[in-house]
């Protein structure tokens, strides 16, 4: 099932990617990319896995987008998808898996429902609902099974930079119950004050502050100063992301226009060379008819004489010697011996024991 886990994450993020760029958490948007993706058909692609094992990878991959540190938006897809994941599986309702649901990710899953309910998203609280209606929640100790000799060194998978929250611990410690009560606590050091200073004769009491004045008003001009310098950060991202993307296109265009320039002026002369031996060629022929030397036109390359020839030029011989050099020897008289030597020997006497 490993070769199977990073195809599947790598759709599951496409589809998330997608749902993120529409900027929504309505459940009719996300179907609508369920159903232009064929999601549904990621049961359909191999008939001989192991159904069971392979429904468990893909909820197990879903769950991960549904807990923190995913921003609302990516989590909301990750509910969604295991909402459509569990109702889409081809198996009956007897074979049907349950999506675990740890005991420590029980309180994120709670804080999540919270905040969908005072935004009033209720489409992620009716789906949530749902789930926990048709029991497709099991509630275990550990998010996965432990299983008896298995490997635990499993490299953890890198979380996609797009999907995680951005940081927002100021704006979450720095809430409008926080600030109510720093005012209220700063409005009763005021009067208990003013109450032991008119008791007291010494006028140096009065000059004594435990507490800032305006610690209300700075600690939200700090929270909105934190704000505003992230937004403009993402914005010079945005820049300057979208700046490398179109110096990168205009490098490719520069360097597709520069070889189409070279190919151009490459055909071009060959053009002109193919025509201009073309002319070469009809001028030669038309001088050559013109003046009869058509031949050496054509072949204007040196003959050099054969080796009988220098031989003969070199090397005088009169006499028989000189017809017989110039005579052509065949390899049989090469062969065959001289017949009056032949015939010397015929004529001595044999030797006799």
């Amino acid at each position: 099932m490993d070769f199977y886990r990073k195809h599947v994450r790598s759709d599951c993020e496409a589809l998330l990617r997608r749902f993120q760029k529409t900027q929504s958490v309505r459940f009719e948007v996300f179907s609508n990319i369920w159903k232009e993706m064929k999601f549904a058909q990621i049961f359909s692609g191999n008939p001989n896995y192991n159904k069971k094992a392979f429904y468990h990878l893909i909820l197990d991959i879903a769950y991960c987008y549904f807990l923190p540190p995913f921003s609302f938006q990516i989590r909301v897809g990750g509910l969604y998808l295991l909402y459509s994941i569990y109702h889409s599986h081809p198996a009956s309702t007897s074979e049907q898996l349950q999506i675990r649901v740890a005991l420590k990710d029980w309180e994120d899953v709670k804080n999540f429902e919270k905040d969908a309910m005072d935004a009033q998203h209720l489409d992620v609280v009716y789906i949530l609902k749902r789930l926990m209606i048709c029991k497709a929640l099991q509630f275990t100790a550990m998010p996965t099974l432990l299983l008896y000799r298995t490997k635990r060194n499993k490299q953890k998978p890198m979380l996609c930079e797009q999907f995680i929250e951005r940081a927002s611990r100021p704006q979450e410690l720095i809430n409008t119950q926080l600030l109510e009560e720093m005012s209220n606590i700063g409005e009763l050091y005021k009067k208990m004050k003013t109450s032991i200073i008119s008791q007291t004769t010494t006028p140096e009491n009065a000059f004594v502050n435990l507490i800032h004045k305006e610690i209300v008003p700075q600690l939200c001009t700090t929270v909105l100063e934190f704000y505003n310098w992230q937004q403009e950060r993402d914005i010079i991202d945005e820049h300057k992301n979208s700046h490398e993307r179109t110096s990168s296109q205009q490098e490719h265009s520069k360097r597709a226009k520069l070889l189409a320039s070279i190919k151009s002026k490459a055909y071009g002369e060959a053009s002109e060379a193919s025509k201009s031996h073309h002319h070469r060629q009809a001028e030669k022929s038309f001088s050559a008819e013109e003046d009869g030397s058509f031949l050496k036109s054509r072949h204007s390359r040196v003959m050099k004489p054969s080796l009988r020839n220098r031989t003969n030029k070199q090397i005088h011989m009169t006499g028989d010697l000189g017809k017989e050099a110039i005579r052509a020897t065949l390899i049989s008289q090469l062969v065959t011996m001289d017949p009056a030597l032949e015939e010397k020997n015929k004529n001595q006497r044999r030797f006799k024991f």
